[in-house]
């Protein structure tokens, strides 16, 4: 996957393709909580490896599928790169540290979010009007998070809970500014997020306290599945709104808990399989109509 191509699709097939790369971006994401629970570091240390793996992943495959070259590809992507990378700060790093202090089915809930503050960003900064398919998709799944969060009211989990929101609202900015500077690479703006998380949490990490079992698995996320999730979740904002980006984006919601119940034996509360089951509906239901009508 070059990050320089063009949309070249015929416009019946454009929205196809960009569920499709969100579907996938979503799923590597899913398995973000289960490096970090694995780590067995503080969230302050996973933040840390994580950003340094994706500071060292994304600019050797920029220079390797980029034709500009590094430093071309940074150069051209001028002072929104450096914005992304801001943001991506702000909600990798809350995020990791939401994982650290309440449920994965609480987090990614809340991560869910996501089409509602994206569609009401794009109308403010872009003037994009969201389709009414998309604002009933995003009550339903409204619905979901009410559910799933009522489990945490007064709870030591609504610090975890309110973690995940300040993430999700960098995240929604994020999409939007990436929606309106289509030409800005997706893995530059990964890795300058990954370089500025890893700058920032070097403050508060002790990588001398580290195993190697730490390294290897933090690797892992790092180099891999959790910075190409996040290239395929900006690329699709090439090809759909923001806000549709983010409805497709909300499976991480479902599978992430499913994963954690299979690597740790980890019980969701009710609220969580209730609130999931109707954001699930929801995605499927979404994607299979918009796929329809491109057709």
């Amino acid at each position: 996957m070059s990050d320089t191509t063009e949309v070249s699709s015929p416009p019946k097939t454009v929205r196809t393709t960009g569920i499709l790369i969100a579907l996938l971006g979503a799923v590597l994401m899913s398995f973000d909580p289960i490096f970090i629970r694995f780590s067995g570091v503080s969230g302050f240390d996973t933040a840390f490896l994580f950003g340094l793996f994706t500071a060292i992943s994304m600019p050797i495959f920029i220079q390797l599928r980029d034709k500009r070259g590094l430093v071309g590809a940074l150069t051209a992507c001028g002072w929104p790169v450096l914005v992304s990378g801001l943001l991506m700060l702000g909600s990798a790093s809350a995020l990791v540290l939401s994982i650290k202090n309440t449920s994965v089915a609480n987090t990614f809930v809340i991560l869910s979010t996501a089409p509602a503050l994206a569609a009401v960003f794009s109308r403010i900064f872009l003037g994009e009007v969201t389709r009414r398919a998309t604002w009933l998709a995003i009550g339903s799944v409204m619905v979901g998070i009410a559910i799933v969060v009522s489990g945490s009211i007064g709870s030591v989990n609504l610090a975890g809970d309110a973690l995940a929101f300040f993430a999700v609202t960098c995240l929604s900015l994020n999409q939007t500014l990436l929606r309106k500077f289509q030409d800005v690479s997706r893995m530059a703006s990964v890795g300058m997020g990954g370089l500025f998380l890893a700058i920032v949490m070097s403050f508060f990490a002790t990588p001398s306290s580290y195993s190697a079992n730490t390294w290897i698995i933090m690797g892992l996320m790092g180099l891999f599945t959790a910075p190409f999730g996040r290239v395929l979740s900006q690329v699709a904002t090439r090809y759909i709104t923001a806000p549709e980006v983010g409805i497709i984006l909300m499976v991480e919601a479902v599978f992430a808990p499913l994963f954690a119940f299979g690597f740790f034996g980890e019980i969701p509360p009710v609220q969580s399989f209730a609130g999931g089951a109707i954001i699930l509906v929801t995605v499927l239901a979404y994607a299979i109509n918009s796929t329809r009508q491109s057709r």
